[in-house]
């Protein structure tokens, strides 16, 4: 069975290290991008099953990469687990208003971010995406 490939879009250095072992761990086949027009580029030439996606970048934030893959239809499907340190309800409202599919607020338990994502995984293909 192939494994299951996530783009992890997070500036800080040592969080992208941190994340990607632990889903390296797990078993999962992850790419890094520190910026969100990395991320965009990235998801133009390959394809992933999950993204991971921090909101405070360095460029595009990422509730705009976020909408900007939901209004991709080659993109849309992908789901999208927001891993941030902004917690109020306010972000988390407008996390879920851009398309992400679980919002995760930094710092993080690791069980928990590989709950969500097995979780978002295991969900059934829409039909045509």
């Amino acid at each position: 069975m192939q494994k299951k490939r996530i783009l992890i879009v997070e500036d800080e250095e040592s969080l992208l290290k941190l994340e990607t072992i632990l889903l390296t761990v797990k078993g999962f086949e992850v790419v890094g991008a520190t910026t969100g027009g990395d991320a965009l580029e990235t998801l133009s030439r390959e394809r992933f099953d999950l993204i991971l996606l921090d909101i405070m970048l360095p460029d595009i934030d990422g509730l705009e990469v976020c909408r900007r893959i939901r209004q991709d239809r080659s993109l849309a499907a992908i789901p999208i687990v927001m891993l941030t340190a902004r917690k109020t309800p306010h972000d988390q409202e407008q996390g879920v208003a851009c398309g992400a599919d679980a919002y995760l607020t930094k710092p993080f338990k690791s069980a928990m971010i590989i709950e969500v994502i097995e979780g978002l995984l295991r969900r059934p293909v829409a039909a045509g995406a």
